[in-house]
């Protein structure tokens, strides 16, 4: 076994590395760019080497840079985790040179199936069902619109190098697809560093279900059931889980033995994940394989009990599978969120910025539920321009598919964050979607039921008193609080209202609080005649200065957010975020009298959405534009956005030049 290894990556992934070597007992090496150089992957590792400048062109991609720190401290073997130079066959083949251990495939897998165009190749001859699609290099978009007539509507444009939803284009009509070429291959380009695409058939209401296989270096491979990822956002996996509540186990044996089969075509030697393209009727076809670890494997390994990093060391350092088919057993359900640096109230644009706090719920693993969050950021952290926005990764495991999602929307609730914006509001969201509970998925499941986006929603019926009942408990303790302070003048006692109106933004709910004998809180809300209802109890040991509160209401376990605000607080729980205030009757009376204000307009300005770079300005000065045309293209976090206009309009003035870093809001162009 190695005695020190080195992870060649940054963020979450390179923390989970060094999680499982420092259970095996062998030292880790961390490598860093200017950017991470308070990272917490740095401060983990036993030891740590500069790389280079903050761009991973200049740092985390230069294998040479890699071979350098390995030889310097004295690693035997190198993690590349996934991303950079995960896929890349050359890098082994390099590695191999300088006598240092490559904990991944071999490059001959690495090559006839890390490249997407060359594993289909592959996989239609070992007589792996693909899907209907044109496999050679396309030059330029008139080719690319020309094989898009053929195969017919809509089409996927595809990265052949790439990953993560970089350098992907759907595509409905000629128009979507030569814009849609230009803007994979550019993408590709920034991401990969390779800049060919590939289109094929798009699936209508597909899922995307994958295989997990582990090989070893003696011609054994085996499969370890599958993950749904089919909630997606442009591409890109949002929520994961295992297994999946599509398949039986007769489809589930036949995608795993048709994985199985795949792998060892192509002498597949550590673990690797075989993606299909699911239809509704639980038939399937060859997407692609990833030839290196899932960002999404917690979820088998919470369902499995087999941690994938541990058996991809053992496996490179020439040991055999302890493990055979029979061997793997599926329990449970498991779900994972990914936690992102971007803003779902403003199409999910990416944010950047210092983590003033960074508060995730507590790991724990008790009465059959276990809580996991895999990340790479610590409170006061930097989340850079440079890299991917992922935060985290919120894993749970349950006995049943509802009792894992139940804790997942809990562990959302109590997951606090400050200083950036994140998608936790959304996430939340989706836990609690009917759709999503019921196991009714596909690739278009956000697109369907978000078409315009993910906004803030006004909480009603249960949810609105729940959020006011919890406002209410809050407010009485801060009131609790301030009636304890010392040195107060002596005078007449104080004696506290009973009777609360809280407003959620400026919905109006009615109530009375009061403290019962047992140190519970005690909440009737009160009806259109004036009268309170029926008693809910509210149980907690939240004290002001706390993050998240924690109790149950009507003996039922609930988590919320909990912002002080003026007469109230700032409250999220389950994808709401509003305001409460808290008033005593005199002060709703003159709240209802105070005007509203309204935010100015600025219909006439395209203003940055998020902090990146411009890359081109599609129009010019005094050019008359329709809804839907393209103003500009910024690129952030390695995603090209296109920015449109949203109505008809003439471009008056043009302050922003192609170039140019821009912050969030920074004006970029307006209308007359």
């Amino acid at each position: 076994m190695f005695k020190r290894i080195l992870i060649a990556n940054r963020g979450e992934i390179a923390c989970r590395i060094i999680k499982t070597a420092r259970r095996m007992g062998i030292e880790t090496v961390a490598v860093y760019s200017e950017a991470d150089r308070d990272a917490l992957h740095v401060e983990m590792a036993d030891d740590a080497v500069l790389i280079g400048p903050p761009a991973a062109a200049e740092s985390y991609l230069l294998a040479d840079k890699i071979i350098e720190a390995c030889r310097k401290t004295g690693a035997e073997a190198v993690h590349p985790g996934y991303g950079f130079l995960s896929e890349r066959e050359s890098f082994p083949r390099d590695l191999a040179k300088a006598g240092i251990v490559f904990i991944g495939p071999n490059a001959g897998a690495i090559a006839a199936m890390g490249d997407k165009i060359e594993s289909k190749k592959a996989a239609a001859k070992a007589k792996v069902s693909t899907v209907p699609g044109h496999l050679g290099v396309i030059e330029d978009d008139k080719q690319a619109v020309k094989i898009a007539d053929e195969i017919g509507y809509p089409v996927m444009i595809k990265a052949s190098a790439g990953g993560g939803g970089k350098g992907m284009r759907i595509a409905h009509s000629k128009a979507e697809v030569a814009e849609g070429f230009n803007l994979a291959k550019a993408e590709a380009k920034a991401s990969f560093g390779d800049d060919r695409v590939f289109i094929e058939k798009f699936i209508v209401d597909p899922r995307h279900i994958e295989i997990q296989v582990l090989g070893d270096k003696h011609g054994n491979v085996i499969y370890l059931g599958e993950r749904e990822c089919s909630i997606q956002r442009r591409n890109q996996k949002v929520i994961e889980e295992a297994p999946s509540p599509l398949l039986d186990e007769a489809t589930r044996r036949a995608m795993g033995e048709q994985a199985v089969a795949l792998a060892k075509a192509v002498n597949y030697d550590s673990a690797g994940t075989v993606e299909f393209v699911a239809g509704q009727d639980k038939s399937f076809y060859f997407l692609e394989m990833n030839t290196r670890l899932q960002v999404e494997h917690p979820v088998t390994e919470l369902i499995t009990g087999i941690d994938l990093v541990e058996q991809m060391i053992r496996v490179a350092a020439g040991e055999k599978l302890a493990l055979t088919q029979k061997d793997v057993t599926l329990t449970g359900w498991a779900v994972e969120s990914r936690v992102y640096a971007e803003d779902p109230f403003r199409n999910f644009l990416p944010s950047i910025g210092r983590l003033v706090k960074y508060r995730p719920p507590e790991e724990s693993s008790a009465n059959g539920i276990t809580v996991r969050n895999d990340t790479g950021v610590q409170e006061g952290g930097e989340i850079s321009i440079y890299y991917d926005p992922m935060i985290a990764k919120l894993v749970t495991h349950a006995p049943s598919r509802a009792a894992a999602i139940e804790a997942q929307g809990q562990a959302l609730d109590a997951f606090y964050i400050d200083g950036i914006r994140h998608n936790i509001p959304f996430l939340s969201a989706l836990m609690h979607h009917p759709r999503w509970r019921e196991g009714k998925l596909s690739t278009g499941f956000i697109a369907e039921e978000f078409p315009k986006g993910f906004s803030s929603r006004a909480p009603e019926g249960e949810a609105a008193r729940r959020l006011a009942a919890i406002a209410a408990a809050v407010d009485h303790v801060f009131g609790e609080r301030k009636r304890q302070i010392s040195g107060q003048m002596i005078g007449r006692p104080v004696t506290r209202q009973h009777r609360r109106a809280v407003w959620l933004d400026r919905e109006e709910i009615g109530l009375d609080i009061v403290r019962n004998e047992e140190g519970a809180i005690v909440v009737r809300f009160v009806g259109a005649d004036g009268k309170a209802g029926n008693p809910h109890t509210l149980v907690s040991s939240w004290v002001p200065g706390q993050p998240v509160w924690h109790g149950t209401l009507d003996g039922v376990s609930l988590a919320a957010q909990v912002r002080p605000a003026a007469n109230g607080i700032r409250i999220a729980h389950q994808g709401y975020e509003v305001l409460a205030n808290v008033y005593t009757d005199t002060e709703a009376e003159a709240a209802r009298l105070m005007p509203v204000g309204t935010n100015a307009d600025t219909g006439k300005k395209l203003l940055c959405p998020m902090p990146g770079l411009v890359v081109s300005i599609a129009v010019t000065e005094g050019q008359e534009v329709k809804a839907g045309e393209a103003l500009a293209v910024v690129e952030a976090m390695k995603m090209q956005n296109v920015l449109r206009a949203e109505r008809d309009g003439t471009v008056k003035k043009i302050h922003a030049a192609p170039g140019a870093t821009l912050a969030v809001d920074a004006l970029i162009l307006e209308f007359a």
